[in-house]
């Protein structure tokens, strides 16, 4: 009886085996070191970001204020160059046209950047129509050219620069100019006479241009010739009718 009751004893006062409950609760409170839980995740990215804009703030507040700066800059140079341009154009219309020069000038020097292109090209084309004016007109090529840069399609400028290079006698290039205009406006009755007119004038010194060329060499042939008695008469050129190749003959 006695032994019985030692034994109960003994099982009465032994250890219980944790519940696998019970391991996941002790496991759970012994978790918190090493390992992260939701909520302790949460809580670190929130005062991440929070570390992170309050660290970027001031340069996000200073990039405003130079866009907003550079902004106001454009849009003050946009208002001057503007106001340039029409005295410039006031000024043209009265005859002024050195005058209207030094405006359109102003301008160009105050608008800069892409915003500007469309006032920079039409400054540049009322500059090249002042020094037509003046008969300037290697002058106005150069201005309707950095206005044909910005906007390739400036009818304007294209007729102009077609002019100012008949006056120049560059005719290939007036042509050129003429069939863009035709190209842009094929109803432009004005470029497609200018081309019928130009056409036949630029074959004719075309023409021109090749036989002087050719009497200038005849004249430095006959120089080194003339030493041993001889001279480019001497020569003929022969064309074959089946190669269509030349060749020289010697004639006394």
């Amino acid at each position: 009886m006695v032994v019985i009751q030692q034994q109960q004893d003994s099982k009465q006062n032994s250890p219980k085996p944790s519940s696998s409950a019970d391991s996941t609760v002790n496991q759970n409170g012994d978790a918190s070191d090493g390992f992260e839980t939701a909520s302790e995740r949460d809580v670190s990215d929130d005062e991440n970001d929070h570390d992170h804009d309050q660290q970027f703030a001031p340069q996000k507040q200073e990039e405003e204020r130079d866009h907003k700066n550079d902004a106001e800059s454009i849009q003050r140079a946009l208002s001057e160059a503007s106001d340039a341009k029409l005295e410039g154009n006031r000024l043209f219309v009265e005859g002024k046209y050195e005058e209207a020069l030094v405006k359109y000038e102003v301008a160009l020097g105050v608008a800069s950047g892409p915003e500007t292109n469309e006032l920079r090209s039409v400054c540049h084309s009322n500059r090249g129509i002042c020094f037509f004016k003046l008969e300037k007109y290697e002058d106005t090529i150069r201005e309707c050219s950095k206005a044909l840069e910005l906007n390739p399609t400036y009818m304007k400028a294209l007729v102009k620069r077609g002019e100012a290079y008949e006056k120049c006698e560059k005719l290939e290039e007036a042509i050129v100019d003429m069939k863009k205009i035709l190209e842009l406006d094929p109803s432009n009755d004005q470029a497609r006479r200018a081309i019928i007119r130009l056409e036949p004038l630029a074959a004719e010194k075309r023409e021109k241009m090749k036989e002087e060329m050719i009497a200038k060499l005849k004249d430095m042939g006959n120089s080194v010739l003339g030493r041993f008695g001889m001279s480019v008469d001497n020569f003929k050129a022969v064309k074959d009718p089946n190669t269509g190749s030349y060749s020289i003959s010697f004639q006394r």
